[in-house]
Protein backbone atom coordinates (compact mmCIF):
# COMPACT_ATOMS: atom_id res chain seq x y z
CA UNK A 1 0.00 0.00 0.00
CA UNK A 2 2.80 2.56 0.97
CA UNK A 3 4.76 1.90 -2.05
CA UNK A 4 1.50 2.92 -4.40
CA UNK A 5 1.44 5.42 -2.86
CA UNK A 6 5.24 6.55 -3.17
CA UNK A 7 5.27 5.54 -6.94
CA UNK A 8 2.11 7.37 -7.40
CA UNK A 9 3.20 10.80 -5.89
CA UNK A 10 7.09 10.12 -7.18
CA UNK A 11 4.92 9.77 -11.00
CA UNK A 12 2.76 13.06 -10.22
CA UNK A 13 4.47 16.06 -12.15
CA UNK A 14 5.90 18.85 -9.87
CA UNK A 15 4.03 22.28 -10.25
CA UNK A 16 5.96 25.09 -12.20
CA UNK A 17 7.53 27.48 -9.90
CA UNK A 18 6.09 30.84 -9.70
CA UNK A 19 9.38 32.60 -11.12
CA UNK A 20 9.08 30.02 -14.38
CA UNK A 21 5.81 30.96 -14.56
CA UNK A 22 6.11 34.50 -14.82
CA UNK A 23 8.59 34.24 -17.15
CA UNK A 24 6.49 32.90 -19.39
CA UNK A 25 3.64 35.41 -19.05
CA UNK A 26 6.31 38.05 -19.63
CA UNK A 27 7.44 36.61 -22.69
CA UNK A 28 3.82 35.94 -23.72
CA UNK A 29 3.04 39.95 -23.06
CA UNK A 30 6.27 41.03 -24.92
CA UNK A 31 5.24 38.88 -27.79
CA UNK A 32 1.44 40.41 -28.44
CA UNK A 33 3.59 44.20 -27.94
CA UNK A 34 5.88 42.79 -30.53
CA UNK A 35 3.00 41.09 -32.67
CA UNK A 36 0.37 44.76 -31.90
CA UNK A 37 -0.54 46.80 -34.92
CA UNK A 38 1.41 49.02 -35.91
CA UNK A 39 -0.41 52.86 -36.80
CA UNK A 40 2.77 55.37 -37.09
CA UNK A 41 1.95 56.11 -41.00
CA UNK A 42 -1.56 56.46 -39.99
CA UNK A 43 -1.22 58.44 -36.98
CA UNK A 44 1.46 60.63 -38.78
CA UNK A 45 -1.54 61.12 -41.59
CA UNK A 46 -3.75 62.33 -39.32
CA UNK A 47 -1.78 64.79 -37.53
CA UNK A 48 -0.49 66.15 -40.82
CA UNK A 49 -4.85 66.43 -42.03
CA UNK A 50 -5.39 68.17 -38.85
CA UNK A 51 -2.30 70.56 -38.99
CA UNK A 52 -3.48 71.24 -42.62
CA UNK A 53 -6.81 72.35 -41.73
CA UNK A 54 -5.72 74.52 -38.79
CA UNK A 55 -3.61 76.06 -41.25
CA UNK A 56 -6.52 76.55 -43.88
CA UNK A 57 -9.18 77.93 -41.52
CA UNK A 58 -6.41 80.83 -40.46
CA UNK A 59 -6.72 81.95 -43.92
CA UNK A 60 -9.61 83.29 -43.09
CA UNK A 61 -9.34 85.06 -40.15
CA UNK A 62 -8.63 89.03 -40.75
CA UNK A 63 -7.56 91.67 -38.47
CA UNK A 64 -9.84 95.01 -38.72
CA UNK A 65 -6.59 96.98 -38.51
CA UNK A 66 -7.39 98.49 -35.24
CA UNK A 67 -4.33 99.70 -33.34
CA UNK A 68 -2.95 98.35 -30.36
CA UNK A 69 -3.01 100.66 -27.74
CA UNK A 70 -6.76 101.69 -29.17
CA UNK A 71 -8.00 97.83 -28.12
CA UNK A 72 -6.52 98.34 -25.02
CA UNK A 73 -7.93 101.28 -23.89
CA UNK A 74 -11.27 99.64 -24.90
CA UNK A 75 -10.61 96.87 -22.69
CA UNK A 76 -9.20 99.12 -19.17
CA UNK A 77 -12.71 101.25 -19.90
CA UNK A 78 -14.66 98.06 -19.67
CA UNK A 79 -12.97 97.22 -16.73
CA UNK A 80 -13.39 100.31 -15.22
CA UNK A 81 -16.76 100.45 -16.16
CA UNK A 82 -17.15 97.05 -14.28
CA UNK A 83 -15.89 98.34 -10.90
CA UNK A 84 -18.29 101.66 -11.40
CA UNK A 85 -21.52 100.43 -12.53
CA UNK A 86 -24.10 103.64 -12.78
CA UNK A 87 -26.22 103.70 -9.84
CA UNK A 88 -28.87 106.01 -11.13
CA UNK A 89 -29.23 103.47 -13.57
CA UNK A 90 -28.99 99.95 -11.17
CA UNK A 91 -31.18 101.38 -8.10
CA UNK A 92 -34.07 103.25 -10.71
CA UNK A 93 -37.56 102.01 -10.01
CA UNK A 94 -38.77 103.86 -13.60
CA UNK A 95 -39.32 101.71 -16.69
CA UNK A 96 -35.89 102.80 -18.30
CA UNK A 97 -34.23 101.42 -15.14
CA UNK A 98 -32.30 97.96 -14.58
CA UNK A 99 -34.70 96.17 -11.45
CA UNK A 100 -38.29 96.83 -14.36
CA UNK A 101 -36.47 95.75 -17.30
CA UNK A 102 -35.52 92.55 -15.10
CA UNK A 103 -38.73 92.16 -13.76
CA UNK A 104 -39.75 92.54 -17.46
CA UNK A 105 -37.75 89.88 -18.79
CA UNK A 106 -38.45 87.28 -16.01
CA UNK A 107 -42.37 87.80 -17.00
CA UNK A 108 -41.66 87.25 -20.74
CA UNK A 109 -39.44 84.14 -19.62
CA UNK A 110 -41.60 82.48 -17.62
CA UNK A 111 -45.21 82.84 -19.28
CA UNK A 112 -43.10 82.14 -22.48
CA UNK A 113 -42.47 78.50 -20.37
CA UNK A 114 -45.92 78.64 -19.28
CA UNK A 115 -47.64 78.91 -22.51
CA UNK A 116 -45.25 76.84 -24.09
CA UNK A 117 -45.20 74.17 -21.85
CA UNK A 118 -49.51 73.79 -21.74
CA UNK A 119 -48.83 73.51 -26.11
CA UNK A 120 -45.88 70.62 -25.64
CA UNK A 121 -48.27 68.75 -23.00
CA UNK A 122 -50.84 67.63 -25.77
CA UNK A 123 -48.46 67.97 -28.56
CA UNK A 124 -46.30 65.25 -26.42
CA UNK A 125 -48.82 62.64 -25.89
CA UNK A 126 -49.54 63.17 -29.65
CA UNK A 127 -45.81 62.10 -30.51
CA UNK A 128 -45.44 59.97 -28.17
CA UNK A 129 -45.35 55.79 -30.06
CA UNK A 130 -45.87 54.44 -26.73
CA UNK A 131 -49.51 55.68 -26.72
CA UNK A 132 -51.17 56.45 -30.19
CA UNK A 133 -50.50 54.52 -33.51
CA UNK A 134 -47.32 55.51 -35.83
CA UNK A 135 -48.93 57.86 -38.64
CA UNK A 136 -49.97 60.04 -35.55
CA UNK A 137 -46.79 60.23 -33.62
CA UNK A 138 -44.86 60.80 -37.35
CA UNK A 139 -47.24 63.50 -38.06
CA UNK A 140 -46.67 65.35 -34.24
CA UNK A 141 -42.91 64.41 -34.42
CA UNK A 142 -42.68 66.38 -37.44
CA UNK A 143 -44.40 69.35 -36.25
CA UNK A 144 -42.31 69.74 -33.27
CA UNK A 145 -38.76 68.59 -35.66
CA UNK A 146 -39.73 71.82 -37.71
CA UNK A 147 -40.66 73.57 -34.63
CA UNK A 148 -37.05 73.11 -33.39
CA UNK A 149 -35.54 73.82 -36.54
CA UNK A 150 -35.58 77.39 -36.67
CA UNK A 151 -33.02 79.30 -34.58
CA UNK A 152 -34.56 81.49 -31.74
CA UNK A 153 -33.45 84.84 -33.14
CA UNK A 154 -35.48 83.96 -36.67
CA UNK A 155 -38.54 83.56 -34.32
CA UNK A 156 -37.59 86.77 -32.49
CA UNK A 157 -37.30 88.34 -35.95
CA UNK A 158 -41.07 87.43 -37.67
CA UNK A 159 -42.53 88.30 -34.43
CA UNK A 160 -41.44 91.70 -33.86
CA UNK A 161 -42.44 92.05 -37.56
CA UNK A 162 -45.91 90.68 -36.74
CA UNK A 163 -46.67 92.13 -33.38
CA UNK A 164 -44.33 95.08 -32.98
CA UNK A 165 -41.59 95.28 -31.03
CA UNK A 166 -42.51 95.09 -27.07
CA UNK A 167 -42.89 92.40 -24.54
CA UNK A 168 -44.93 90.19 -26.51
CA UNK A 169 -43.34 89.48 -29.44
CA UNK A 170 -40.99 88.01 -26.68
CA UNK A 171 -43.63 86.12 -25.32
CA UNK A 172 -44.50 84.79 -28.71
CA UNK A 173 -40.90 83.64 -29.18
CA UNK A 174 -40.35 82.19 -26.26
CA UNK A 175 -43.97 80.16 -26.28
CA UNK A 176 -42.49 79.00 -29.79
CA UNK A 177 -38.86 77.77 -29.07
CA UNK A 178 -40.05 76.27 -25.95
CA UNK A 179 -42.30 73.59 -27.44
CA UNK A 180 -40.24 72.07 -29.23
CA UNK A 181 -37.03 71.60 -26.40
CA UNK A 182 -40.14 71.13 -23.59
CA UNK A 183 -41.98 68.45 -26.34
CA UNK A 184 -39.24 66.60 -27.06
CA UNK A 185 -37.99 66.17 -23.46
CA UNK A 186 -41.83 64.94 -22.60
CA UNK A 187 -41.52 62.25 -25.61
CA UNK A 188 -39.06 60.88 -23.87
CA UNK A 189 -40.38 60.74 -20.23
CA UNK A 190 -43.71 59.03 -21.81
CA UNK A 191 -41.89 56.38 -23.73
CA UNK A 192 -40.17 55.16 -20.47
CA UNK A 193 -43.09 55.02 -18.74
CA UNK A 194 -44.25 51.84 -17.02
CA UNK A 195 -46.34 49.85 -19.53
CA UNK A 196 -47.88 47.90 -16.85
CA UNK A 197 -49.80 50.92 -15.46
CA UNK A 198 -51.45 51.01 -19.24
CA UNK A 199 -52.34 47.85 -19.89
CA UNK A 200 -53.90 47.28 -16.46
CA UNK A 201 -56.08 50.28 -16.84
CA UNK A 202 -56.78 49.30 -20.14
CA UNK A 203 -58.14 45.76 -18.80
CA UNK A 204 -60.42 47.52 -16.77
CA UNK A 205 -62.66 49.18 -19.55
CA UNK A 206 -60.59 52.85 -19.29
CA UNK A 207 -60.57 54.45 -23.16
CA UNK A 208 -57.43 56.48 -24.21
CA UNK A 209 -58.37 59.43 -22.89
CA UNK A 210 -59.09 57.87 -19.09
CA UNK A 211 -55.65 56.38 -19.25
CA UNK A 212 -53.43 58.84 -19.98
CA UNK A 213 -55.73 60.76 -17.21
CA UNK A 214 -55.44 58.36 -14.43
CA UNK A 215 -52.36 56.87 -15.60
CA UNK A 216 -49.55 58.68 -17.24
CA UNK A 217 -50.12 62.03 -16.07
CA UNK A 218 -50.22 61.24 -11.93
CA UNK A 219 -46.42 59.46 -12.76
CA UNK A 220 -45.10 62.16 -15.40
CA UNK A 221 -45.97 65.36 -13.38
CA UNK A 222 -42.86 65.65 -11.79
CA UNK A 223 -40.89 65.08 -14.77
CA UNK A 224 -42.89 67.76 -16.50
CA UNK A 225 -42.20 69.95 -13.94
CA UNK A 226 -38.67 69.62 -13.43
CA UNK A 227 -38.60 69.92 -17.32
CA UNK A 228 -40.55 73.11 -17.51
CA UNK A 229 -38.23 74.50 -14.77
CA UNK A 230 -35.15 73.85 -16.76
CA UNK A 231 -36.80 75.49 -19.83
CA UNK A 232 -37.18 78.20 -17.91
CA UNK A 233 -34.09 78.74 -16.80
CA UNK A 234 -33.14 78.48 -20.72
CA UNK A 235 -35.65 80.63 -21.67
CA UNK A 236 -34.33 83.59 -19.09
CA UNK A 237 -30.87 84.08 -20.94
CA UNK A 238 -32.97 83.82 -24.31
CA UNK A 239 -35.05 86.51 -23.66
CA UNK A 240 -31.75 88.66 -22.17
CA UNK A 241 -30.84 88.28 -26.05
CA UNK A 242 -34.26 88.85 -27.06
CA UNK A 243 -34.06 92.79 -26.71
CA UNK A 244 -31.21 92.81 -29.42
CA UNK A 245 -34.05 92.45 -32.10
CA UNK A 246 -36.55 94.28 -30.55
CA UNK A 247 -38.53 91.61 -27.99
CA UNK A 248 -38.38 93.52 -25.05
CA UNK A 249 -36.74 92.81 -21.79
CA UNK A 250 -33.37 94.07 -20.84
CA UNK A 251 -31.06 93.09 -24.28
CA UNK A 252 -32.21 96.47 -26.10
CA UNK A 253 -31.30 98.84 -23.32
CA UNK A 254 -27.48 96.49 -23.10
CA UNK A 255 -26.87 96.88 -26.39
CA UNK A 256 -27.32 100.29 -26.70
CA UNK A 257 -25.19 101.04 -23.97
CA UNK A 258 -22.50 98.92 -25.48
CA UNK A 259 -22.73 100.59 -28.82
CA UNK A 260 -22.45 103.78 -27.17
CA UNK A 261 -19.32 102.66 -24.81
CA UNK A 262 -20.92 103.49 -22.06
CA UNK A 263 -19.79 100.64 -20.01
CA UNK A 264 -20.95 101.80 -16.63
CA UNK A 265 -24.09 101.47 -17.68
CA UNK A 266 -23.27 97.98 -19.14
CA UNK A 267 -21.87 96.93 -16.06
CA UNK A 268 -25.16 98.26 -14.20
CA UNK A 269 -26.98 95.50 -17.06
CA UNK A 270 -24.62 93.04 -16.54
CA UNK A 271 -24.22 92.91 -12.87
CA UNK A 272 -28.29 93.04 -12.35
CA UNK A 273 -28.42 89.76 -14.74
CA UNK A 274 -25.85 88.20 -12.82
CA UNK A 275 -27.64 88.62 -9.55
CA UNK A 276 -31.03 87.61 -11.17
CA UNK A 277 -29.68 84.62 -12.89
CA UNK A 278 -27.56 83.30 -9.72
CA UNK A 279 -31.23 83.74 -7.45
CA UNK A 280 -33.45 81.54 -10.05
CA UNK A 281 -30.45 79.08 -10.69
CA UNK A 282 -30.52 78.86 -6.82
CA UNK A 283 -34.15 78.59 -6.69
CA UNK A 284 -35.12 76.46 -9.73
CA UNK A 285 -32.12 73.55 -8.54
CA UNK A 286 -33.75 73.30 -4.58
CA UNK A 287 -37.16 72.86 -6.45
CA UNK A 288 -35.83 70.13 -9.20
CA UNK A 289 -33.77 68.68 -6.44
CA UNK A 290 -36.99 68.47 -4.66
CA UNK A 291 -38.91 67.39 -7.36
CA UNK A 292 -36.46 64.58 -8.39
CA UNK A 293 -36.36 62.80 -4.57
CA UNK A 294 -39.79 63.56 -3.97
Amino acid sequence: MSATVNSATSSSPAPASGKGSGTGRGADVAKLYADRPHATVGRIVTAVVIVALIVWSTTGIEASGAKADSGWTVVSSILNGLVHPAPQLLFNLTPQGVPYLLVETIAIAFMGTVVGAVIAVPLAFLAATNLMPKPIAWIANFVIMAIRTVPVFVYGIMFVRVTGPGAFAGLMTMSLCSVGMVSKMFIEAIEDLDRGVIESLSAMGLNRWQQIRFGVLPQMMASFLSTAIYRFDMNLRDATILGLVGAGGIGAPLIFAMNSYRWNEAASILWGLVVLILVVEFCSTKIRNKLARG
